[in-house]
């Protein structure tokens, strides 16, 4: 097979492990030819949205999933074959982020045999001996039909023995061995940045990392034909690469998102509660009469959110708006709702739209059928009373806020690799000093001869060109400070759920960009 899926890719979303965005990965495959990339970052799905839109961007086919470590070691590629088992998928990650609370993961083999209905799990395979073969039979068991043992060459002595070794036992099990390239970065180039991270994540410097660093350069995307040369004696390896991903059909266009109802009465639905709220919102705003402008324009958008189905998101600002008065809490929309005049005779917003001349299309439009987004500013000391209550009214199982990308700027980016190579803290931070926080450009030649520094110096300048590469990639994930995603059914069967770092938060492992992309709907 000349160009067989790699279903082993690591993207920066495995945050300070992948050395390459999901753009660069799906780019470089489809000028590789690869049909499909498996992406399975470390217990989770955080940059799967960007991966599938990636996907749609180049035609190469996105296998969607995510690597799970288990507390015994084993480290495993779960890859849902659809809808369903996509959903036990974000269950299991939710499980396991649960249970260790902020930046752990704690899941065990039971938790793979109760919760992996639909799952192909691809045991990584490390060297060949009893306890691989304790895990694989243990795999083979749990998942008959659905196990696979993943190779990757070491390029190091003894590659042949091992992989031979190792078909061997995945043929002993009922666990056949499948080719993957356990993918790093998507060209040789980011070899040096992807070690750079692994000194940033161990906390450590390039010259005292030793064999915490890779052991070989070859974690790239292969060129093709390298893969049936390096698997030339284990051809079974490749066509198995490649029936993994026909069996894995599942596409995040499926995610069927369903807002919640907002009807606690089946005798009236929620077009006709919002219906009868605006139009005795209306005589409250307008007691001597509701001027006929302003009677058009609410039947005008009233026949939209008929329409887009947009009435349950307007309840659930109101209720969250009518809660917040209640107590006190004083409380604005902002933004592109101030076009709406349901907002403002809700009294969601305070600005008459049809008096100021603004126009509804500019918040909702039927043509870009995007999801309304009504911003809402509480005041700062009693925010947080109104985000508990979101949370209990409509269930910590369905309701939880969105992710931040915390991602590297220009002055953190030149700090953290400046340490790594051993520059002094003097010198990177006069370098940092340079330059805006937000800049695309980072820190350039002409701040360091500004800083009168050595430009001959090949680490300095080996700094700077790294530190340029690293702006931009994902740090961590943040907490948005009030964007609520609410759904009818449990919300960890579309996304998994992490515990936040403030008390009684949760947040799913998306931002705003990823639910936009889905078309989800989020209450900020």
């Amino acid at each position: 097979m000349e160009n067989c899926p790699e279903l082993h890719v690591t993207t920066n979303y495995s945050f300070l492990r992948g050395a390459s965005h999901p753009e660069e990965l799906f780019a470089q495959a489809a000028a590789y030819g690869i049909p499909a990339l498996g992406v399975a970052d470390h217990n989770s799905v955080a940059g799967i949205v960007r991966a599938w839109e990636a996907a749609k961007t180049t035609g190469v086919r996105l296998v969607a999933g995510a690597r799970l470590a288990l507390q015994d070691g084993a480290a495993l590629l779960a890859y849902p074959t659809d809808r369903p088992a996509w959903s036990r998928l974000c269950k299991l990650l939710t499980l396991g982020k649960a249970r260790a609370g902020k930046g752990g993961f704690v899941l065990d083999w039971d938790d793979l045999a109760q919760g992996g209905d639909g799952l192909l799990f691809v045991l990584i395979a490390g060297e060949p001996d009893e306890q691989l073969g304790s895990w694989l039979h243990r795999l083979a068991k749990d998942a008959p039909g659905r196990a696979y043992l993943g190779g990757a060459f070491r390029f190091c002595p003894g590659d042949a023995v091992r992989m031979h070794r190792l078909d061997e036992m995945g043929r002993e099990a009922g666990a056949p061995l499948v080719a993957t390239g356990d993918v790093l970065y998507h060209h040789p180039g980011r070899r040096i940045l992807q070690d750079v991270m692994t000194c940033i994540r161990e906390g450590c410097t390039i010259d005292d990392a030793g064999r915490r660093l890779e052991r070989h350069g070859e974690r790239h995307l292969q060129p093709p034909g390298r893969m049936a040369q390096l698997f030339v004696h284990h051809p079974d390896a490749l066509t198995r690469a490649a029936e993994i991903a026909e069996r894995c059909r599942f596409d995040l266009s499926e995610l069927s998102y369903q807002y919640p109802a907002e009807s606690d009465d089946p005798a009236e639905p929620a077009q006709a509660t919002l219906e009868r709220l605006t139009w005795e919102g209306a005589g409250l705003r307008f007691p001597n009469g509701i001027p006929e402008a302003v009677t058009q324009q609410l039947h005008h958008e009233l026949r939209l959110t008929r329409q887009l189905k947009y009435a349950p998101y307007f309840l659930t600002v109101n209720s969250i708006v009518r809660y917040a008065r209640g107590r006190g809490i004083l409380c604005q929309g902002r933004g592109s709702a101030a076009n709406s005049a349901i907002c403002y005779v809700l009294g969601i917003t305070s600005i008459d739209p049809t008096a100021a001349g603004l126009l509804f299309e500019r918040f909702v439009s039927a043509e870009r059928h995007e999801p309304p987004d009504i911003d809402v500013d509480f005041e700062h000391e009693q925010r947080e009373d109104v985000i508990q209550w979101v949370y209990e009214h409509y269930g910590r199982a369905r309701a939880a806020l969105c992710a931040t990308v915390i991602r590297y700027r220009a002055r953190g980016a030149i700090r953290e690799v400046g340490k790594v190579l051993g520059l002094t803290e003097d010198v990177t931070g006069a370098l940092s000093s340079q330059v805006w926080g937000w800049s695309e450009d980072g820190v350039g030649e002409e701040h360091a001869e500004a800083l009168h520094l050595n430009l001959d110096d090949p680490r300095l300048r080996r700094a700077i060109d790294l530190a340029r590469q690293l702006i931009g990639f994902p740090r961590h994930l943040g907490q948005h400070p009030g964007g609520f995603v609410l759904t009818r059914e449990p919300l960890a069967e579309l996304v998994p759920i992490a515990p936040a770092s403030m008390k009684d938060r949760h947040i799913i492992e998306w931002d705003k960009d990823d639910i936009d992309a889905l078309k989800f709907m989020k209450v900020d």
